[in-house]
């Protein structure tokens, strides 16, 4: 039986309620990875962001609205832990190199047509060079959230992320 005061998801009973917790993180998993990868290139560091999204995620879980999407609330919260770990791990990431083909191999899939791979590697690396915020728009436009959803996860207005958008697709288009 859940507890009267947490949330109908969290269970009275701590196995319980790390089994559900552990089954969100399995069942959104590809979010998740998406998010490490668009903010840490080295694999020691992919980790620990993953890391510390999943216990930044675990001390949210009791406070997260059934009501509301579950993607919603972890992407927020990943790309708010994301930028925070960035801004934190700056001077250390301005000395690496932020493309790793290994990780990026995304000319094989479009094999059949190389122009059309080279250019889903120049984008790649536009969204590489982005600010944080701007990587997380970008990551959340190209998997298809509208600007409202947009603007839910990342805190900001519909019409500001519509804008940002916007400019974002401009630059790409100036710059590619």
């Amino acid at each position: 039986m859940a507890d009267a005061r947490a949330p109908a998801h969290v269970s009275s009973r701590p196995d319980a309620a790390r089994e559900a917790f552990a089954a969100l993180l399995q069942r959104h998993r590809g979010l998740l990875l998406k998010v490490v990868g668009t903010y840490a290139w080295q694999a020691q560091d992919r980790e620990d962001l993953a890391q510390e999204i999943a216990a930044q995620l675990w001390r949210a879980w009791p406070a997260y609205d059934p009501a509301r999407p579950v993607s919603t609330w972890m992407y927020r919260i990943a790309l708010n832990v994301a930028i925070t770990w960035v801004r934190g791990h700056s001077r250390a990431l301005r000395h690496q190199e932020p493309w790793d083909e290994e990780r990026h191999d995304i000319a094989d899939p479009l094999a059949h047509d190389p122009e059309a791979g080279q250019q889903v590697e120049l984008l790649y690396r536009f969204i590489h060079a982005l600010p944080p915020l701007d990587r997380a728009l970008m990551l959340l436009y190209l998997e298809d959230h509208s600007h409202r959803e947009i603007g839910e996860v990342l805190g900001i207005s519909e019409a500001n992320a519509a804008t940002k958008i916007s400019r974002l697709k401009q630059r790409i288009r100036q710059e590619l």
